[in-house]
């Protein structure tokens, strides 16, 4: 039987490795959130003049994004800068002024549109991801992941030290 500290030492080996895989993993994920990552803010979307007429011809405003995603808390502030009075999903925004949505709960959107050939606007709304969230992310896969390496790092065989 090997001695105590060497069980301890190889465990606390291993939850570092585990946490630092968990770090690794959580990371790469936190790189495709990015735009999660943030406060709530005001959010402005544009629709520019000559758009109506864009949409009667089937084509796609050029400013005008298929869809958005936002965090809880955004609020939507549409601008309408056409000659011609636009909606978006409960709002009504005539010409020459604006109208705005507050994004309060997690979800997805579809909306009727009038600014879109496809007369369907999507919205997703997520929740912010701070720091407290990769914090948790991390610790939630790289615990378990260390108690599993040092699990097999305790029932691994050992060396035995040759006496010369």
């Amino acid at each position: 039987m090997p001695p105590v500290n060497i069980i301890i030492k190889r465990i606390l080996v291993s939850l570092v490795i585990g946490l630092l895989i968990g770090t690794a993993i959580n990371e790469i994920t936190f790189m495709f959130l990015r735009e999660t990552a943030r406060p709530p803010k005001q959010i402005e979307l544009i629709i520019p003049k000559g758009t109506a007429d864009r949409i009667a011809r089937g084509e796609t405003p050029p400013t005008i994004p298929d869809s958005m995603t936002f965090v809880v808390g955004d609020t939507l502030i549409v601008k309408n800068e056409d000659t011609a009075d636009h909606e978006l999903g409960p709002l009504w925004i005539p010409a020459g002024s604006s109208a705005s949505l507050s994004l309060d709960s997690v979800q997805s959107y579809a909306y009727s549109c009038s600014f879109q050939p496809g007369k369907y606007f999507g919205l997703d709304v997520h929740e912010a991801l701070t720091l407290s969230t990769r914090l948790y992310g991390i610790l939630y896969s790289g615990i378990p992941m260390g108690g599993l390496l040092a699990l097999y790092s305790v029932i691994m065989p050992f060396k035995k030290k040759e006496e010369k």
